[in-house]
């Protein structure tokens, strides 16, 4: 195992350019997410397809995310974190190019998936920001990395609609392939390698297992609605999930070099972190899934606001500056009083503006308002979470540890997706020939985001507030929790 201080980088390569350089790269990753979602309409059309089908554009990415984040991490950790920052961005460049040249569904997916393959740039870099830089900055670094899961989707719907809108959809892909590039080619000027490494056997059977673990679970949950939720393949998936995962963790339990340290990741702070990351990124996607939907439904509903797909995404998209300004307001808040408190107010305001929602949501303005609130307990949270992370890992495994976190906060998203597609689904009425959400259904949505962030808030309140030393090797000052001032 090779271990550096941490920060000793900083003599020779600049920490504000090391930071603005890894959240552009945030930015770019996260923006895939949203990237096709004003195309999902026109898809099966554009491709020739089914719209079954054509949704598979969305969940390989998904899939592919799931799977390849942790895996990124452990082989940053033994490899290289920068060196596996550009092979994503490769992955990012590749996919773009795939969907840019095609026109038939199956060509497109395989780009998608390559697409949600860069996904671990964002823990990884999170990760090199505790490496790197001086402790006194890594608080505020790791707030504005953060920030950046949801501002790339938060200002990528509204850009994409108007590119889709006015330009032949390839467009999209096209320019991601060149903002890739961007990334990569200031990653390999500006970033240096994390001299932090924990070499080693990589776990090739716990990948595998856990890849089929995460498959079948997401796929279940994902496609349940579309299969059925009581059909043969959904709960045949399930039970393949729970069986895979159970012998996958008793596999990793007797490996010398596992995949994922779980006995690192069950301890206490670790476990209820990853926990409420599931709240969290549940309460983040139910705003992305309901409010475009609530904002674009024909204003003879009653409640409708008829608003276009690109107005729809303007009146989101300062929840994801919102974000990015409140970072240093996120970081002030960890070093004085702890990442544990950061967490807990995040998910006061995330769920404050879910009940605000649920009764005002009768102007553009007024959505746009929960939304922004929304957005800004998301940012709050998403910062304290690989503070808690990092402050309770060796030193030598944060890369691992933080995709196992980014997974969790995927998993979250795709059981918000199939329980919004649920509510808004079954909670119908007729209007001409189509069946639309009533207004009690988006109530309900708003509601139940509520729901998650308090109980994110609840499995918070249980998060030591210390770490044992013994855990913890050389953490920033920032990612330590104080006791709060008297």
């Amino acid at each position: 195992m090779t271990i550096s201080a941490p920060g000793a980088a900083r003599r020779t390569h600049s920490p504000t350019w090391i930071l603005a350089t890894l959240a552009f790269s945030g930015i770019v990753v996260s923006l895939m997410q949203t990237l096709v979602v004003p195309l999902i309409h026109v898809l099966p059309e554009l491709l020739n397809t089914s719209a079954s089908t054509a949704s598979w554009v969305i969940t390989s990415t998904l899939l592919a995310a799931a799977v390849v984040t942790p895996v990124s991490g452990r082989l940053g950790d033994m490899f290289g974190k920068r060196r596996m920052i550009l092979i994503s961005m490769a992955f990012l460049v590749a996919g773009s190019v795939v969907c840019a040249l095609s026109e038939t569904v199956p060509l497109v997916i395989i780009g998608r998936i390559l697409q949600g393959a860069a996904t671990g740039a964002i823990p990884l870099g999170i990760s090199i920001l505790r490496d790197e830089l001086p402790a006194e900055k890594v608080g505020g670094a790791i707030s504005v990395m953060s920030s950046t899961m949801g501002v790339g989707g938060a200002i990528g719907m509204p850009l994409a609609a108007a590119t889709a809108q006015n330009f032949n959809w390839h467009v999209l892909f096209w320019a991601s392939a060149v903002l890739g590039a961007l990334v990569a080619i200031a990653v390999a000027v500006l970033v240096p390698e994390s001299p932090v490494r924990n070499p080693g056997r990589f776990d090739y059977l716990g990948a595998m297992g856990l890849a089929a673990g995460l498959v079948s679970l997401l796929l279940a949950v994902t496609k349940g609605g579309e299969w059925g939720w009581t059909s043969t393949t959904t709960l045949g998936l399930l039970a393949a999930s729970v069986v895979v995962f159970l012998a996958w963790g008793f596999a990793e339990l007797r490996t010398a070099e596992p995949l994922v340290n779980l006995r690192v990741s069950a301890s206490r702070p670790i476990l209820l972190t990853n926990l409420a990351s599931v709240m969290t990124g549940f309460a983040m996607y139910a705003t992305s899934l309901t409010v475009p939907q609530l904002l674009q439904s024909p204003p003879e509903t009653g409640y409708g606001l008829g608003q276009s797909m690109v107005m729809a995404g303007l009146c989101m998209a300062p929840a994801g500056i919102v974000m990015m300004l409140l970072s240093p307001v996120s970081a002030r808040i960890t070093n004085r009083y702890g990442p544990r408190t950061t967490l807990m107010v995040g998910t006061v305001v995330i769920a404050s503006g879910y009940l605000i929602g649920a009764v005002l949501m009768n102007e553009v303005w007024q959505i746009a308002l929960v939304s922004t609130i929304i957005g800004a307990g998301i940012g709050i949270s998403y910062a304290a979470m690989p503070a808690l992370i990092m402050r309770a890992v060796p030193l030598h495994e944060t890369a691992a540890a933080n995709g196992l976190n980014s997974l969790m906060r995927m998993v979250g998203t795709s059981f918000a997706s199939a329980v919004m597609t649920v509510v808004l689904a079954n909670m119908t009425m007729s209007f001409g020939p189509a069946l639309v959400p009533t207004h009690r259904a988006f109530v309900v949505t708003f509601l139940i985001g509520a729901a998650a962030a308090l109980l994110a808030l609840l499995i918070a309140v249980f998060i030591p507030r210390a770490t044992t030393a013994s855990v913890v090797t050389s953490p920033p000052v920032a990612e330590l929790e104080p006791e709060p001032a008297r």
